[in-house]
This record gives structure tokens, sequence and C-alpha cells, in this order.
């Protein structure tokens, strides 16, 4: 039989929002200066969108 209230609360999104919060914490926190944004982009996984030719 099913039980209605056996259900999952995980939700993988906010847990991987979780993380990449988490990373910027720890990175800003063991710098002495601001991050750049190249550094965020680098923890966040951030990869540059390819320039399309005009």
């Amino acid at each position: 039989m099913h039980d209605q209230f056996d259900i999952s609360l995980e939700d993988s999104d906010l847990l991987g929002e979780v993380e990449l919060t988490t990373n910027l914490i720890i990175a800003a926190s063991e710098s002495d200066e601001h991050l750049s944004v190249d550094e965020i982009d680098k923890i966040l996984g951030v990869v540059p969108a390819p320039r399309s030719e005009a």
C-alpha cells in the first residue's frame, strides 16, 4: 500500500544553490581582497558565451 506521507523533501536545485553560495562564502573568507568578477565566475562554473559574428 502506498503511503501518501512518504515523500522526498529534497530539492536538488536548492541544494545546488546552497553549494554555490557556500563555495563563494569560503572563497571570500579566504581572500584578502574583494573577489573579481572572473574569480566569482570561476567559482560558480560560469562559462563565457561564445561571441557571435556580426
